[in-house]
């Protein structure tokens, strides 16, 4: 807990000791608006949104330690568990970098490289995948593992198997799938086109490429329900030799007998695993960016209602009524911009009311207050009463 303390405590610019009572006061069941408004000596006056943002990394970063703990017994039970390995897994940042990591010993169900390895390829495989020097040939390797009993007929079905399982190992490389995710992000783009010939409303996405990089929201999202709705087809797209090369590179060691074989196994782990499951993973990222800028734009345009000016081409004072944290004060002009703010406390005693009264005054000469605006709620009567003589 207190690693994802401080790392909020960084992320958010703000004291650990208030973070450390936030995630408290979350924990008790508090809401975020009783917090931002009843609270504040707890958190330093933290807002309504830096509150949410804390309480969202707050989730997120504690199931990922969860998962991580989840992934560490997992593969600790198979004795698998190295010392850099779960240096690795204990410094992974985000739960896709943990998912990499964990990918190769994740149970999987019976796949086409499970299936060779029980035939006894996973040797072959090895052998092969190593591409040392004295690598042989894998048609007269694979030779040796024919077998009826196993169900290898000939040379060709024990590399077809060996191949398989190498595409499965270099579809499990964390590594490599980190540098094809930077890739897609970098260079890939979202295609959409028409699924038939009806005209819809989605006739401007029928014919739709856009870089990665430079996709809004609203399009991502008008594209989701086109493909939900049947009208569209939807796909991400990458220069297909472009990606061979980041995984070739990073697999096919140069000069060797096998270095053909390697080759087309890493084609064939591109096409039939990798690019499916980063596909997928994108998109999905792609959807919860769009809602995440679809829900900041609702609440810039909800703000800009709000913050509209309550009685137009005239100055207000409001007041906001409180007894422990005071009274709030804001002075709008008449088209809505703060002028002045301030905090009084009338309800302390009769001194500090004929402060507030004064302070009130003072603002109301300076910006040429004409109406006054009175919150209804805790200690509303006393604030009224005040106006009130404020007023005579």
């Amino acid at each position: 807990m207190d690693k994802i303390t401080a790392l909020l405590s960084r992320e958010l610019g703000q004291k650990e000791e208030y973070i450390e009572n936030v995630v408290r006061l979350l924990d008790e069941g508090n809401t975020i608006p009783f917090i931002a408004r009843y609270r504040k000596e707890m958190h330093g006056a933290m807002d309504d949104t830096i509150l949410r943002t804390l309480e969202t990394r707050l989730q997120y970063l504690r199931g990922l330690q969860e998962r991580r703990e989840t992934v560490l017994a997992a593969i600790g039970e198979q004795g698998k568990l190295t010392d850099e390995l779960a240096a690795a897994i204990e410094n992974a940042a985000t739960l896709a970098e943990l998912e990499d990591l964990y990918r190769p010993y994740k149970p999987k169900r019976r796949t086409r490289a499970t299936i060779a390895k029980e035939k006894g390829l996973e040797p072959l495989a090895e052998l092969l995948f190593a591409q040392r020097r004295d690598c042989p040939e894998p048609l007269e390797e694979a030779a040796k593992y024919i077998s009826g009993e196993k169900g290898v007929a000939t040379a060709e079905e024990a590399l077809a198997g060996a191949s398989d399982i190498i595409a499965e190992r270099i579809s499990d490389d964390a590594a490599l799938r980190k540098r094809l995710r930077e890739l897609f992000h970098r260079s890939g783009a979202l295609r959409a086109k028409a699924a038939g010939e009806d005209d819809s409303v989605y006739r401007l996405y029928y014919d739709f490429s856009q870089p990665l990089s430079r996709l809004q929201g609203y399009q991502v999202l008008a594209v989701n329900r086109g493909e939900k709705e049947g009208f569209l087809k939807v796909s991400v797209e990458l220069e297909h030799d472009r990606a061979l090369q980041t995984v070739n590179r990073a697999v096919v060691v140069p000069g060797s007998r096998a270095m053909a074989f390697v080759r087309a196994a890493a084609e064939d782990a591109y096409d039939r695993l990798l690019f499916p499951s980063l596909e997928r993973e994108i998109r999905s990222d792609l959807t919860d960016m769009a809602c995440t800028g679809a829900i900041g734009q609702f609440a810039t345009n909800l703000r800009a209602l709000l913050m509209q000016p309550p009685v137009k081409g005239k100055v207000t004072m409001g007041l906001d009524p409180g007894y422990r944290m005071g009274c709030k004060v804001a002075v709008v002009d008449g088209t809505g911009k703060v002028l002045d703010t301030a905090v009084v406390y009338p309800t302390y005693g009769e001194r500090q009311k004929r402060e507030a009264i004064a302070a009130l005054s003072a603002l109301v000469r300076r910006h040429g207050v004409e109406h006054i605006a009175i919150g209804n709620g805790t200690a509303s009567r006393e604030t009224e009463q005040m106006a009130v003589e404020l007023i005579r």
